[in-house]
C-alpha cells in the first residue's frame, strides 16, 4: 500500500480522535474528560487533537453529531429496504396531526435517561452536557436560538402538510405549534437529565398529542425590508451534498430557491418557504464564521429533530425544504458567494439548471423566491 498523502493521514487522525473522544466521553462524561486523555487513547499528542479541532467542546458536539448522523443513516437505509421489499416504508403511519406529534414524543423520550439506574456515563447520557455548554456562551446561544428555530420550521412544515384541507385558520402555519412541542420535549430532556426518575414519558406524550388542538392564531407576516431580485443568467454546478432532513442526497437541479444563510439568519428560509411558488423546492444551505465548533452543533441539532420527525410521519408529509451543511463554503463559492459568516443571509432562483435570480442582504430568501423570472434564454440564440 503506498503512504498516504497529507489530506488522507490528517483524515486518518480525525477519525481516530473522534472514535477516542467517542470513548473517553462515555467513560468519564463531558466534565471529566481530558484532552491528554482522549489524545493517548487515540495514539497521537495532544497537539494532534488540537490541530483537528479547537477544544474539548467542539470534539464533544462532533461526537455527539456523529452519532446522530450515523442513526440518520440507519433509518434511510432500512426506509428503503421497506420501501422496496414491502411497499409503503416503516413505522411512520400517522394519519393526523395528533397521531404525528404523539409518535414524535413517543420517538423523542425513548431516548432519554429516565432513571436514576441509567449509567452515569451511559449512551443515554453522553448529550446531557449539551444545554450547559450551549448556555456557556452568548456566541453559541444565539445560533442555537436559530437552530431551534429551524427545527419548529421543519416540524411545523410536516404538520400542515398532513393536515387536511380546511382543517385550519388563518394562514394554516403549524411553526408555533411546532415551538410549543419543542419547547415541551427539550423541557422532558432537561428534567430527565438532571431530575432522574422526575419525567412521566406517558405524560410527555399525552401533552404534546394535546397541542394538535390548540390554537395559537399562528400567521405568516410579510417581511418588513424587501431586498430587490436581480435577474441573471448563470450556469448551476452545486457539489453533491447530503440533505439532513431526508438522510440521503439532496436533489439540487429541481426549479427552486437555494438560500445560503449564516447560523444568525436561519430563520429568513421561512420567508422562502411561505413566498415561493407551488411545487418550487427550498433548500437551506448553512454557513458559519465557525465551522469547527459551530457547525456540529448545526448538525447535532438538526439531526436530532429529524431523526424522530422520520419515524412520526410518512414520507408523504416531509416537509419540501432541504438542509445541508456547508462547512468548506465550496457549495457558496457555486452560488456566487466567495465568502459568508453568521450573518450571511443570501438567495438564488433556479430554473432549467440556471440561476435565473439572486438577491443578497436582509429579505434575500423573500426576494428571489418571489421574484418573477423569465426562463433563461436558449443557448443557441447566442449574444445578439
Amino acid at each position: 500500500m503506498g503512504r498516504l498523502s497529507r489530506a488522507e493521514l490528517q483524515e486518518q487522525n480525525r477519525a481516530k480522535v473522534l472514535a477516542a473522544a467517542r470513548d473517553e466521553f462515555a467513560e468519564r462524561g463531558f466534565r471529566d474528560a481530558k484532552v491528554d486523555g482522549i489524545a493517548e487513547r487515540a495514539g497521537l499528542t495532544r497537539g494532534a487533537v488540537y490541530s483537528n479541532f479547537p477544544g474539548k467542546r467542539a470534539l464533544y458536539f462532533a461526537v455527539l453529531a456523529g452519532l446522530a448522523e450515523r442513526e440518520s443513516v440507519s433509518e434511510s437505509e432500512y426506509e428503503s429496504a421497506s420501501v422496496s421489499d414491502a411497499g409503503p416504508a416503516s413505522e411512520a403511519v400517522s394519519e393526523t396531526t395528533r397521531d404525528a406529534l404523539g409518535a414524535l414524543a413517543r420517538a423523542w423520550v425513548a431516548r432519554l435517561p429516565l432513571a436514576d439506574t441509567d449509567e452515569e456515563h451511559g449512551p443515554a447520557r453522553l448529550g446531557m452536557y449539551v444545554m450547559p455548554e450551549v448556555l456557556a456562551e452568548g456566541r453559541i446561544r444565539r445560533p442555537f436560538a436559530q437552530l431551534m428555530k429551524l427545527d419548529a420550521i421543519l416540524l411545523g412544515l410536516a404538520l400542515e402538510r398532513l393536515r387536511p384541507p380546511g382543517e385550519h385558520d388563518g394562514s394554516g402555519s403549524q411553526v408555533r405549534v411546532a415551538e410549543a412541542a419543542l419547547t415541551t420535549l427539550h423541557g422532558a430532556s432537561r428534567l430527565a437529565a438532571v431530575a432522574p426518575g422526575f419525567v412521566e414519558p406517558f405524560n410527555v406524550v399525552s401533552a404534546v398529542e394535546q397541542l394538535a388542538g390548540l390554537a395559537l392564531h399562528d400567521w405568516w407576516p410579510s417581511p418588513h425590508v424587501i431586498t430587490q431580485a436581480w435577474p441573471t443568467d448563470e450556469p448551476w454546478d452545486p457539489p453533491r451534498v447530503r440533505d439532513a432532513v431526508r438522510g440521503e442526497p439532496a436533489l439540487l437541479t429541481d426549479d427552486g430557491v437555494v438560500a445560503i444563510l449564516g447560523l444568525h439568519r436561519i430563520e429568513a428560509v421561512e420567508e422562502a418557504v411561505r413566498a415561493a411558488p407551488p411545487g418550487a423546492r427550498i433548500t437551506a444551505v448553512l454557513v458559519t464564521g465557525d465551522p469547527a465548533e459551530l457547525a456540529p452543533l448545526a448538525r447535532l441539532t438538526v439531526a436530532d429533530l429529524c431523526n424522530c420527525l422520520r419515524r412520526a410521519f410518512p414520507p408523504s408529509a416531509w416537509p419540501r425544504l432541504q438542509v445541508v451543511f456547508d462547512e468548506s463554503g465550496a457549495f457558496a463559492a457555486a452560488a456566487g458567494l466567495p465568502a459568508v459568516s453568521d450573518a450571511t443571509e443570501a438567495a438564488v432562483r433556479v430554473e432549467a439548471g440556471r440561476i435565473v435570480a439572486r438577491a443578497d442582504g436582509r429579505g434575500a430568501c423573500h426576494a428571489a423566491a418571489s421574484a418573477e423570472v423569465a426562463a433563461p434564454a436558449a443557448a443557441a440564440d447566442g449574444p445578439g
